[in-house]
């Protein structure tokens, strides 16, 4: 056994006198504990908590979010990010509404549901309903492969499937010690964010110092894990316009399955090699709306990052000049006015522009 009775013990009273403040470890109410999970999905917890607290107060319960349209979800959602996320709880509160309106109470059934994977499917069955199943995140993974001084890389998938069966055994041995399964893997979680972190690691103060393998055999544990050499990351220049006619501006809605579906946008797209960003506006208005504009001057540019890639969003002033609106590659469009922009769920890159088009309009 890698962790010694003593250690698993120790780890959870740590975790019970140090753990962080959070609105949803005050509860065990299975359906704010999946809430919370999700958003914590790629999401730190300080830019959680608001959200969190956002999306109860309009969806307090399973039956008020599955009834929700989706725009609404969304909306409640903007600024969050991930928005497949927002997507996914919404279809599986439909799944558990039509199931008798409760969460189910194990991992494997879990999982049937939309959008929820090993990782969510451990943490809401161990801390809502106490079933010994690992929970196997960024934290604990870190945590465990100093314990373990794996020194191969941490994505290779030998790795992730040593580093889960010995997770799948500590929390087995934890519940036999009478730990709770929800201690044992929040601890692990808490640990990794607060004291094992990835490139400061608090030894002194961590409870399974004596038993670390990388303490013990490296002179910066920090070293460890070994991930594999960072990809570069691409970057798209993306031209978009904003049409106006008569005093509104058009706006189109993304299909509700792909990237940063359901969401509401400025039109555009990708430029193409050898084409200017006029061009690039003129083209896409074409292909995805059937109108023609007359391209006008740069509004603002915007940097965004998003998890694989990177892009600049180049807004340009323009007018319609014709052609009948089509919906060709877009699940909606409407012509609105600057100050009805706030009633829609757009993307963050998106949103700045609106900042822009309500301050320069008043509004």
């Amino acid at each position: 056994m890698i962790l010694s009775d003593k250690s698993l013990r120790g780890l959870v009273k740590w975790f019970q006198k140090n753990r962080r403040e959070m609105s949803w470890r005050n509860t065990r109410d299975p359906y704010k504990i999946w809430i919370s999970e999700v958003m914590l999905q790629q999401t730190q917890v300080a830019t959680v908590e608001p959200y969190y607290e956002r999306f109860l107060k309009a969806f307090p319960t399973v039956h008020d979010l599955a009834k929700a349209p989706l725009d609404k979800v969304l909306k409640v959602w903007e600024g969050c990010g991930y928005y497949a996320r927002a997507r996914n709880l919404h279809q599986a509160a439909k799944q558990i509404v039509e199931q008798g309106g409760e969460l189910p109470k194990s991992s494997d059934e879990l999982r049937k549901l939309k959008g929820i994977g090993p990782y969510t499917s451990a943490a809401i069955a161990s801390i809502a309903f106490g079933e010994a199943v690992a929970v196997l995140d960024g934290n604990v993974e870190r945590v465990l492969a100093r314990v373990l001084c794996e020194r191969r890389v941490i994505s290779d998938s030998r790795v992730k499937k040593r580093l889960h069966a010995v997770a799948s055994e500590l929390v087995k041995k934890a519940v036999a010690l009478r730990l709770s399964s929800g201690d044992f893997n929040e601890a692990m979680m808490e640990l990794g964010a607060t004291v094992c972190k990835p490139r400061e690691a608090l030894c002194k103060k961590c409870p399974l110092k004596s038993e670390c393998r990388a303490i013990s055999s490296l002179k910066d544990v920090t070293a460890l894990p070994k991930k594999a050499p960072a990809k570069k990351v691409p970057h798209y220049d993306i031209g978009a316009a904003i049409v106006r006619k008569d005093g509104r501006i058009l706006i189109t809605q993304r299909p509700e399955h792909g990237m940063l579906g359901g969401l509401w946008e400025f039109p555009g797209g990708k430029q193409e090699r050898g084409e200017t960003l006029e061009e690039c506006v003129r083209r896409e208005m074409k292909e995805e709306l059937a109108i023609d504009v007359e391209v006008n001057s740069l509004f603002q540019s915007v940097n965004h990052a998003y998890t694989h890639f990177k892009i600049t969003l180049h807004c340009f002033d323009c007018k319609h000049t014709g052609g009948k609106l089509k919906l060709i590659h877009c699940s909606d469009a409407k012509w609105v006015r600057p100050h009805e922009l706030s009633r829609f769920a757009f993307p963050k890159a998106d949103r700045v522009i609106i900042e822009k088009l309500q301050l320069t309009q008043g509004e």
